[in-house]
Formats: structure tokens, sequence, C-alpha cells
């Protein structure tokens, strides 16, 4: 297991809490106390994940997650004190792949790290190059493509609409999309499902006029193949 992960926290304790237990799951852990020191090791590492803290002394968390994003897909992990349904969706909203609360117990925190690797390699549910529509998916490579245009998905982003790709005949539910979204480790709000589904429809958006994805109204979402179809009307 290679797999380096950036823990990016400023409190020593933490830190140290962290990489302890990041080490002994076999992971290499690098360490960055503030959001520009954090930056430059990204930039100037290979980082597989990234432990995000929210509260920084320089640059705040969601700052660095939006910056991270520009540049890569890789998974993003937030971190933070930070309880309350808003808060979390709008970290969602900002490309993270996932989120624990503080305090946290270690086997929680490398499950979620487990989890994470497994949906960006697609261990579990790996799909052979197909073509549904216009969008075509590659295992090579684990991308979507869009008439040609590849929709740069995270890994989170992709397990999700992969799963509506393979069976546009159903309407799942949020808590179904949650649970195959986070491989079982899933214990916050269903709602934030919604977060991820406006990130691909944003993605969807710049290559195409038709919306893919359509809202049930209480339900959940389904893949929606015919030309010309929106569900803007019911979107998140």
């Amino acid at each position: 297991m290679n797999q380096t992960i950036l823990i990016v926290e400023d409190e020593p304790k933490i830190v140290e809490f962290i990489k302890s237990y990041i080490e002994n799951a076999g992971y290499q852990a690098l360490v960055a106390e503030n959001g520009r020191d954090a930056l430059s090791f990204f930039r100037q590492s290979h980082i597989d994940l990234v432990l995000l803290d929210l509260m920084l002394p320089d640059l705040s968390g969601e700052s660095i997650c939006k910056v991270i994003r520009q540049e890569s897909n890789v998974p993003i992990i937030m971190i933070t004190a930070k309880s309350d349904e808003s808060s979390i969706i709008a970290g969602l909203n900002m490309g993270a792949d996932d989120y624990i609360t503080k305090p946290f117990s270690p086997r929680q925190l490398i499950a979620r790290i487990q989890a994470l690797f497994r949906r960006s390699h697609l261990i579990e549910d790996r799909l052979t190059l197909c073509v549904t529509g216009p969008f075509q998916i590659s295992e090579d490579d684990y991308s979507i493509l869009l008439n040609g245009y590849n929709l740069s998905l995270t890994a989170t982003e992709y397990n999700l609409f992969v799963t509506l790709l393979k069976r546009p005949s159903k309407v799942f539910t949020r808590e179904e999309l949650a649970t195959i979204a986070f491989s079982g480790t899933y214990e916050g709000y269903n709602r934030s499902i919604d977060s991820h589904i406006k990130n691909i429809r944003n993605k969807i958006a710049k290559h195409s006029k038709t919306d893919y994805i359509r809202t049930v109204r209480g339900i959940g979402y389904q893949y929606y193949e015919e030309e010309g179809s929106k569900s803007n009307e019911s979107k998140p």
C-alpha cells in the first residue's frame, strides 16, 4: 500500500493522533499545519487523498478545497467541528467527497479512508467500457465522457452517476444512493446526496443543454435518457 495522505491540521495533538493511525494502517502521511503549506505540498508531491481541517490559521479549509478541486479530482475528506447540516452541505458543494466530524474514532477515520480509496479505484464494482446514450464510461481511467468531453467527476460523483447510468429505469432513493456512494460507511445526512447530484448536473451543463438526471420528488433520482428532458424545476 503506497498511497500518500496529506493531513491538513494545525492542532499538534490531533495531527499526532491522525498520523499515527494512518501510518499504522499502512499509508504514508504528509502534514501541513496551514493552508499555504497544504497547497505547496499538494502541488509538489504526489498526493492520493487529502484530510482537510476547516479551521486553519491562514486560509479556510473551504478555500483550500476550492483551489484543489480546480486543479485535481483527488479524494478529499473534510474534518470539521461543525456538525450542522448547512456547513456539511456547503463543504460537499465545494467538491469534498466525504466529511467526518470531531470528535471521531480512529476506526471510523480509517474506514472512511479505505472506503474512499475503494470508490476511487472501483475495486468492488468495476465496469467495462460501455456507451449509454451520449455518455461513454471508461474502466481504464474511471472517466465519463459526454459527447467526447470528460466530465472530470470526483470518485463519489463518478460512483453515483455510474449507478444511475447502469439502471436508467430505476428510481434510487437518497438512502440507496448514500449506501452505494459511501460504501456502507455513511452515517450523515442523506440530503448531502443532493449536493453531489448538483455538482454532477453542473458539470453536465457545461457540455449539454439536456439535464439527464430526473428528480423524483419525495423519493430520489433517476437517469433520464430522453433528449430535451429538463428537471431544473426539481433540482435541489
